[in-house]
């Protein structure tokens, strides 16, 4: 049989009110001790769900009731099944149908999950740069090493330039020229 457990109002273990709504699996092993054992079984197996539902969920946070949503049901089949084994009903199985967040909560969810997308996307572009770094170093020490290397990726960059037919030449000038033309215009 099938036994639709109406939506619950839950207050997760950090307080977030939400409603929660399942169905319960079960089947009469002993129909003598369904009729004798309780005035009507399956009124009393939707009780002990929805009081189950509401406890063993009272007792997780949020975040561990959207992700362990397998191992609740399971824990609820477990307590329901045993609560109702004396009246000759087995339950099979005990599913979490739906979670209903208030909005806010969901707002709240969203921002956060922005938040994590942009620390995500700031480490990367922050491992990215350290390795540009580390590379730019390591170019700027080997073409230290030998004068001549300087020289020819100017001339390597000029020749990239050339390809792209730019009226636009840049030349660049090393720095301690400039400062020999700084000292020249202090003389005057």
């Amino acid at each position: 049989m099938v036994l639709d457990v109406p939506s619950q109002d839950i207050i997760t273990r950090d307080n977030v009110s939400l409603k929660v709504s399942a169905v319960v699996y079960f089947k009469v092993m002993d129909a003598k001790q369904a009729i004798l054992g309780v005035e009507n079984y399956n009124y009393a197996t939707s009780q002990i769900a929805q009081t189950t539902l509401r406890s063993i969920l009272g007792e997780v946070t949020l975040d561990e009731l959207l992700a362990d949503r397998e191992k609740l049901s399971l824990r609820l089949r477990e307590i329901i099944d045993f609560s109702t084994e004396p009246w000759g009903i087995q339950v099979s199985a005990v599913e979490l149908k739906s979670v209903d967040l208030p909005e806010q909560i969901q707002r709240a969810m969203g921002k956060q999950a922005e938040a994590e997308r942009e620390k995500r996307a700031k480490v990367i572009a922050a491992e990215g740069e350290l390795l540009a770094s580390r590379q730019l170093l390591e170019a700027a020490n080997t073409l230290s090493q030998n004068p001549a290397a300087m020289q020819m990726r100017y001339l390597q960059t000029l020749t990239e330039i050339a390809v792209e037919k730019n009226s636009t030449i840049i030349f660049p000038l090393p720095i301690e020229l400039m400062k020999v033309f700084e000292k020249l215009g202090e003389i005057k």
